[in-house]
């Protein structure tokens, strides 16, 4: 069977499900939204409604929607008191947009590794590169798993450290003992771009443990003025990150859907990490106790290198999965390779040898990882067992042609 990037039948001729998904909720959403005849957060109900239900859905106290989740996370950052000077620890493999937020403040990011099996920040690292000017951390949920949230408090803790979850990726998820993300005590920021679990095409959130942190967000969102000032009274810099109600009323829509199409994704996600592990051609995102609800954004794997046999190159078999029909990505790159990570503020603390050398597992993942995006988990079990399918007839041929 000739791989479908050399003219061959592709393992996949239908089209996985699209995304986005809407449908007539959406077009009412957007109807009612505009015929409240207030299109501005400020006056009318859109935004506050989305954020009420999506932060009783999460365990927390209140949320404040904002533009993307970019500058969800530089606001939060802000509302935390970090500023210039100022390290966070935020892990190597993960967007550029957690590392970059924080430069966007003037703020230093410092790479720390990830975990082996979950693929989430490790907190050993973290306590091992914690200095004078470190004031806080960054808990990214990759691919919707959460981070070992009990032992990066621990940490904070000890060493009075924020915690900002950067939850870009981990709508719906929950934790250990079935935790939600807003029960942590910590702000937590989500992304709605258009590849998300939730979307409007762009958008974000600030989920908010306490109503003194929802008032700090609120204020740096909303070019430092606060809630209801009619005299211009602008007491902090800050942005405009408010959010349309055209975009928070799709958002709410979005939001009755998530808990269904969770666990679909949960359910086919396990399917194929169980055929892919009986392949033992890639190892897949192991899911431990910590993710009690796992969303999968991403379903995130590494190539396996076999006994005498030379490594496969991961671009190529991403380049043989697109042929096949499969929606598969190049992992992100290590955050300390991207050379925005090294412009000012840049860590003076950490080169690119030191990083390499402390980052096994975020090397790995940069040069051998690859994702699968949600919507081919929305299928059938059989849509599902496709890509498994694809995999392997994708790997036979490449080592065979080696």
């Amino acid at each position: 069977m000739t791989l479908a990037i050399h003219g061959g039948t592709p393992v996949r001729q239908t089209p996985y499900p699209d995304w986005p998904q809407f449908g007539v909720e959406e077009e009412n959403a957007l109807l009612r939204s505009l015929h409240q005849g207030q299109w501005w957060r400020m006056q009318g109900r859109e935004n506050l409604d989305f954020e009420q239900a999506f932060a009783q859905l999460h365990g927390g106290h209140s949320a404040f929607a904002v533009s993307n989740g970019t500058v969800a996370l530089e606001i939060a950052l802000q509302a935390a008191g970090i500023g210039p000077g100022d390290e966070v620890i935020v892990p190597a493999f993960t967007f550029i947009s957690t590392s970059m937020a924080c430069q966007r403040i003037g703020a230093t990011a410092i790479a720390v590794d990830v975990l082996a099996d979950t693929l989430c920040i490790d907190p050993a690292a973290v306590l091992a590169c914690i200095g004078p000017r470190t004031r806080a951390i960054i808990a990214v949920h990759m691919a919707g798993h959460l981070c070992d949230m009990h032992s990066l408090a621990r940490i904070a803790d000890q060493h009075r450290l924020v915690i900002i979850q950067d939850a870009a990726h981990a709508h719906g998820a929950r934790g250990l003992g079935d935790t939600g993300i807003g029960e942590y005590g910590s702000l937590a920021c989500f992304s709605f771009q258009n590849f998300k679990l939730m979307t409007a095409g762009e958008g974000g959130l600030v989920l908010c443990p306490n109503e003194e942190l929802r008032e700090k967000v609120f204020l740096y969102g909303n070019v430092g003025r606060p809630l209801g000032d009619r005299s211009y009274q602008h007491t902090v810099v800050g942005t405009n990150a408010r959010l349309s109600e055209f975009s928070a009323a799709v958002l709410s829509a979005q939001l009755g859907r998530l808990e269904q199409q969770t666990r679909v994704r949960q359910h086919n996600a396990r399917l194929l990490g169980e055929t892919l592990v009986r392949q033992g051609l890639v190892t897949p995102q192991v899911r431990t106790a910590d993710a009690h609800t796992h969303p999968y954004y991403m379903f995130l794997f590494t190539l396996d290198d076999l006994p005498g046999q030379p490594p496969l190159d991961r671009n190529q078999v991403v380049d043989c999965l697109v042929a096949e029909g499969i929606p598969a990505f190049r992992a992100y790159q290590a955050l300390y390779r991207i050379p925005s990570y090294w412009q000012a503020p840049a860590p003076t603390r950490q080169n690119l040898e030191q990083c390499i050398a402390a980052c096994p597992v975020s090397e790995r993942m940069a040069q051998r990882g690859i994702w699968i995006h949600h919507r081919a988990l929305l299928g059938t079990e059989q849509d599902t067992l496709d890509i498994a399918a694809a995999i392997a007839k994708v790997h036979q041929h490449l080592v065979g042609a080696q």
